[in-house]
């Protein structure tokens, strides 16, 4: 079945997708390998959120790990009276990829956050831990020759990018992926009605 082998295939994916996404959380904790920062909670405000290890992790792993189930075909006749539907697989498929919506969309909005915020780190002209680029509203990600206002952790500025920036496009796939299997699970759920009508009134 088609509706099957779709659904396997954006399961896969979404799962890579999701641990992914929660490699690159836990890393943003261990700037350059160094775990003191996390100790002395010397990070920007947005690591702690858990958008990559909840949003786009484990609440994406939710949509992957069902729509693999349909290998096996789970979710097949969920209702026992033929009058409700023999298939309720659409349906199953609609609302796990919901909750991926949820946890890919907060992940996607705190990248977002992070990077027009910036960094914490300890700003050699203040001599104190700030958050240098708060104001710039993102415009710091065009002037390198700012980064060097971080002192500490070293090359912070780079690292938080890019991290912010995987985590960001990781998300953003979940979303496309998940509002595909919507749509998909959408045009299975008429696809059940109509055949099911069809059976049950015969030309």
């Amino acid at each position: 079945m088609c509706f099957g082998r779709c659904a396997r295939c954006i399961g896969y994916q979404l799962l890579v997708l999701a641990l992914l996404c929660i490699v690159a959380n836990v890393l943003l904790y261990f700037p350059n390998g160094e775990t003191r920062y996390a100790a002395h909670n010397l990070l920007s405000k947005y690591v702690g959120c858990l958008h990559g290890i909840i949003g786009g992790g484990l609440l994406v792993l939710v949509p992957a790990f069902t729509l693999i189930g349909l290998e096996h075909g789970h979710f097949h006749g969920c209702f026992a009276h033929e009058h409700y539907g023999r298939n309720c697989t659409p349906l199953v498929v609609v609302l796990v990829a919901c909750i991926g919506i949820a946890g890919a969309a907060y992940c996607f909005i705190i990248c977002c956050l992070a990077l027009s915020e910036g960094p914490y780190c300890y700003c050699w002209t203040e001599r104190i831990w700030c958050s240098p680029f708060s104001n710039s509203y993102g415009g710091y990600l065009l002037e390198h020759n700012k980064w060097t206002l971080c002192q500490e952790p070293r090359y912070i500025v780079q690292w938080n990018i890019t991290l912010f920036s995987i985590l960001l496009v990781l998300s953003g796939y979940e979303l496309i992926l998940c509002i595909i299997q919507i749509i998909h699970g959408c045009l299975g759920g008429a696809w059940t009605v109509c055949y099911g009508e069809r059976e049950k009134n015969p030309c």
